[in-house]
């Protein structure tokens, strides 16, 4: 999820752990000057605990961070014996990636929002609800348009408030948080752009998908990059679209699920182009046909 499922366990998780393992270290000293003792662009006071008590008691319970109900379970516990605590946040994120590595979507949905009801700005948690309820809502439901109007409206607020209101600990690297805030940013754009495709708005869909792929472009995502060759194709731009499918198989194995799509889109639109980047008219399309689906996360 949130994105290609490497860059989750590569990215998320690590910055997960690592900023919760900052977070131990930090949390009995409080600062004397909270602004300057964060050392950090996101313009909030370093989170810390209130006292010796409550310190320990968010040591141990993040040390659950692995085991998801057991993550689940501590941070709970925690949140009972300290009501009032700002560690509560961390604690219900690090569930929310401990259950995001394990794919269970309902139990990252129940973290995010229990997040969300602590610190309704937190951009981890939207853009961690956003993207479960895109993904976990079909065409069917009832309450489809209802639920994507929502993830979008998660992801924008998430982008609203990626620089202001993103917890990190005090101590946290500058460049450790501008990195993390980049995966998060082009995560909430890749959101909204997916969604535009889903309604078939392929110029708003590219425009979003686009500044995803420029918003964090130390790691480029294949998936982010064939959805946008798909929104480019819908709308007959076929050299770019080709362009970018092209990138696609570049950062893919044949092998995979992702890597099959690419090669199946670049393919057709070599057809399509006549291989020279000179777009030829393509045949009608048939009764019935649809749009491509965009990849899955």
């Amino acid at each position: 999820m949130m994105r290609s499922a490497s860059l989750v366990a590569v990215i998320v998780m690590v910055m997960a752990l690592s900023l919760a393992g900052l977070a131990t270290a930090q949390a009995s000293a409080p600062a004397a000057n909270p602004q300057a003792a964060a050392g950090q662009p996101s313009g909030r006071a370093p989170v810390q605990a209130k006292t010796q008590e409550e310190y320990q008691a968010y040591q141990a319970a993040v040390g659950n961070a692995q085991n998801p109900p057991a993550m689940e379970k501590a941070a709970d516990d925690f949140a009972a014996k300290f009501p009032t605590s700002d560690l509560r946040v961390l604690l219900y994120r690090a569930a929310m990636h401990s259950y995001q590595t394990t794919a269970d979507s309902a139990k990252m949905l129940d973290m995010g929002q229990k997040v969300l009801t602590i610190d309704k700005d937190d951009p981890e948690a939207l853009i961690g609800v956003a993207e479960v309820l895109e993904e976990q809502t079909s065409p069917t439901d009832l309450d489809r348009d209802q639920r994507m109007t929502q993830a979008v409206t998660y992801a924008q607020h998430a982008l609203e408030t990626l620089d202001t209101d993103l917890a990190v600990p005090a101590g946290s690297p500058p460049e450790r948080v501008e990195a993390y805030k980049k995966y998060l940013r082009a995560t909430a754009l890749t959101i909204i752009g997916t969604i535009q495709y889903k309604r078939e708005q392929y110029p708003d869909a590219e425009g979003n998908l686009r500044k995803a792929i420029d918003a964090d472009t130390a790691n480029p995502d294949a998936v982010v990059i064939l959805r946008l060759a798909l929104a480019l194709d819908q709308q007959k731009k076929y050299p770019e679209a080709l362009q970018q499918a092209k990138r696609a198989v570049e950062l893919t194995q044949d092998s995979t699920d992702v890597g099959k799509m690419a090669r199946n889109e670049r393919d057709r639109l070599v057809v399509v182009t006549g291989g020279n980047n000179t777009p030829v008219s393509p045949a009608p399309p048939t009764a019935g046909s649809q749009a491509p689906a965009p990849p899955a996360h």
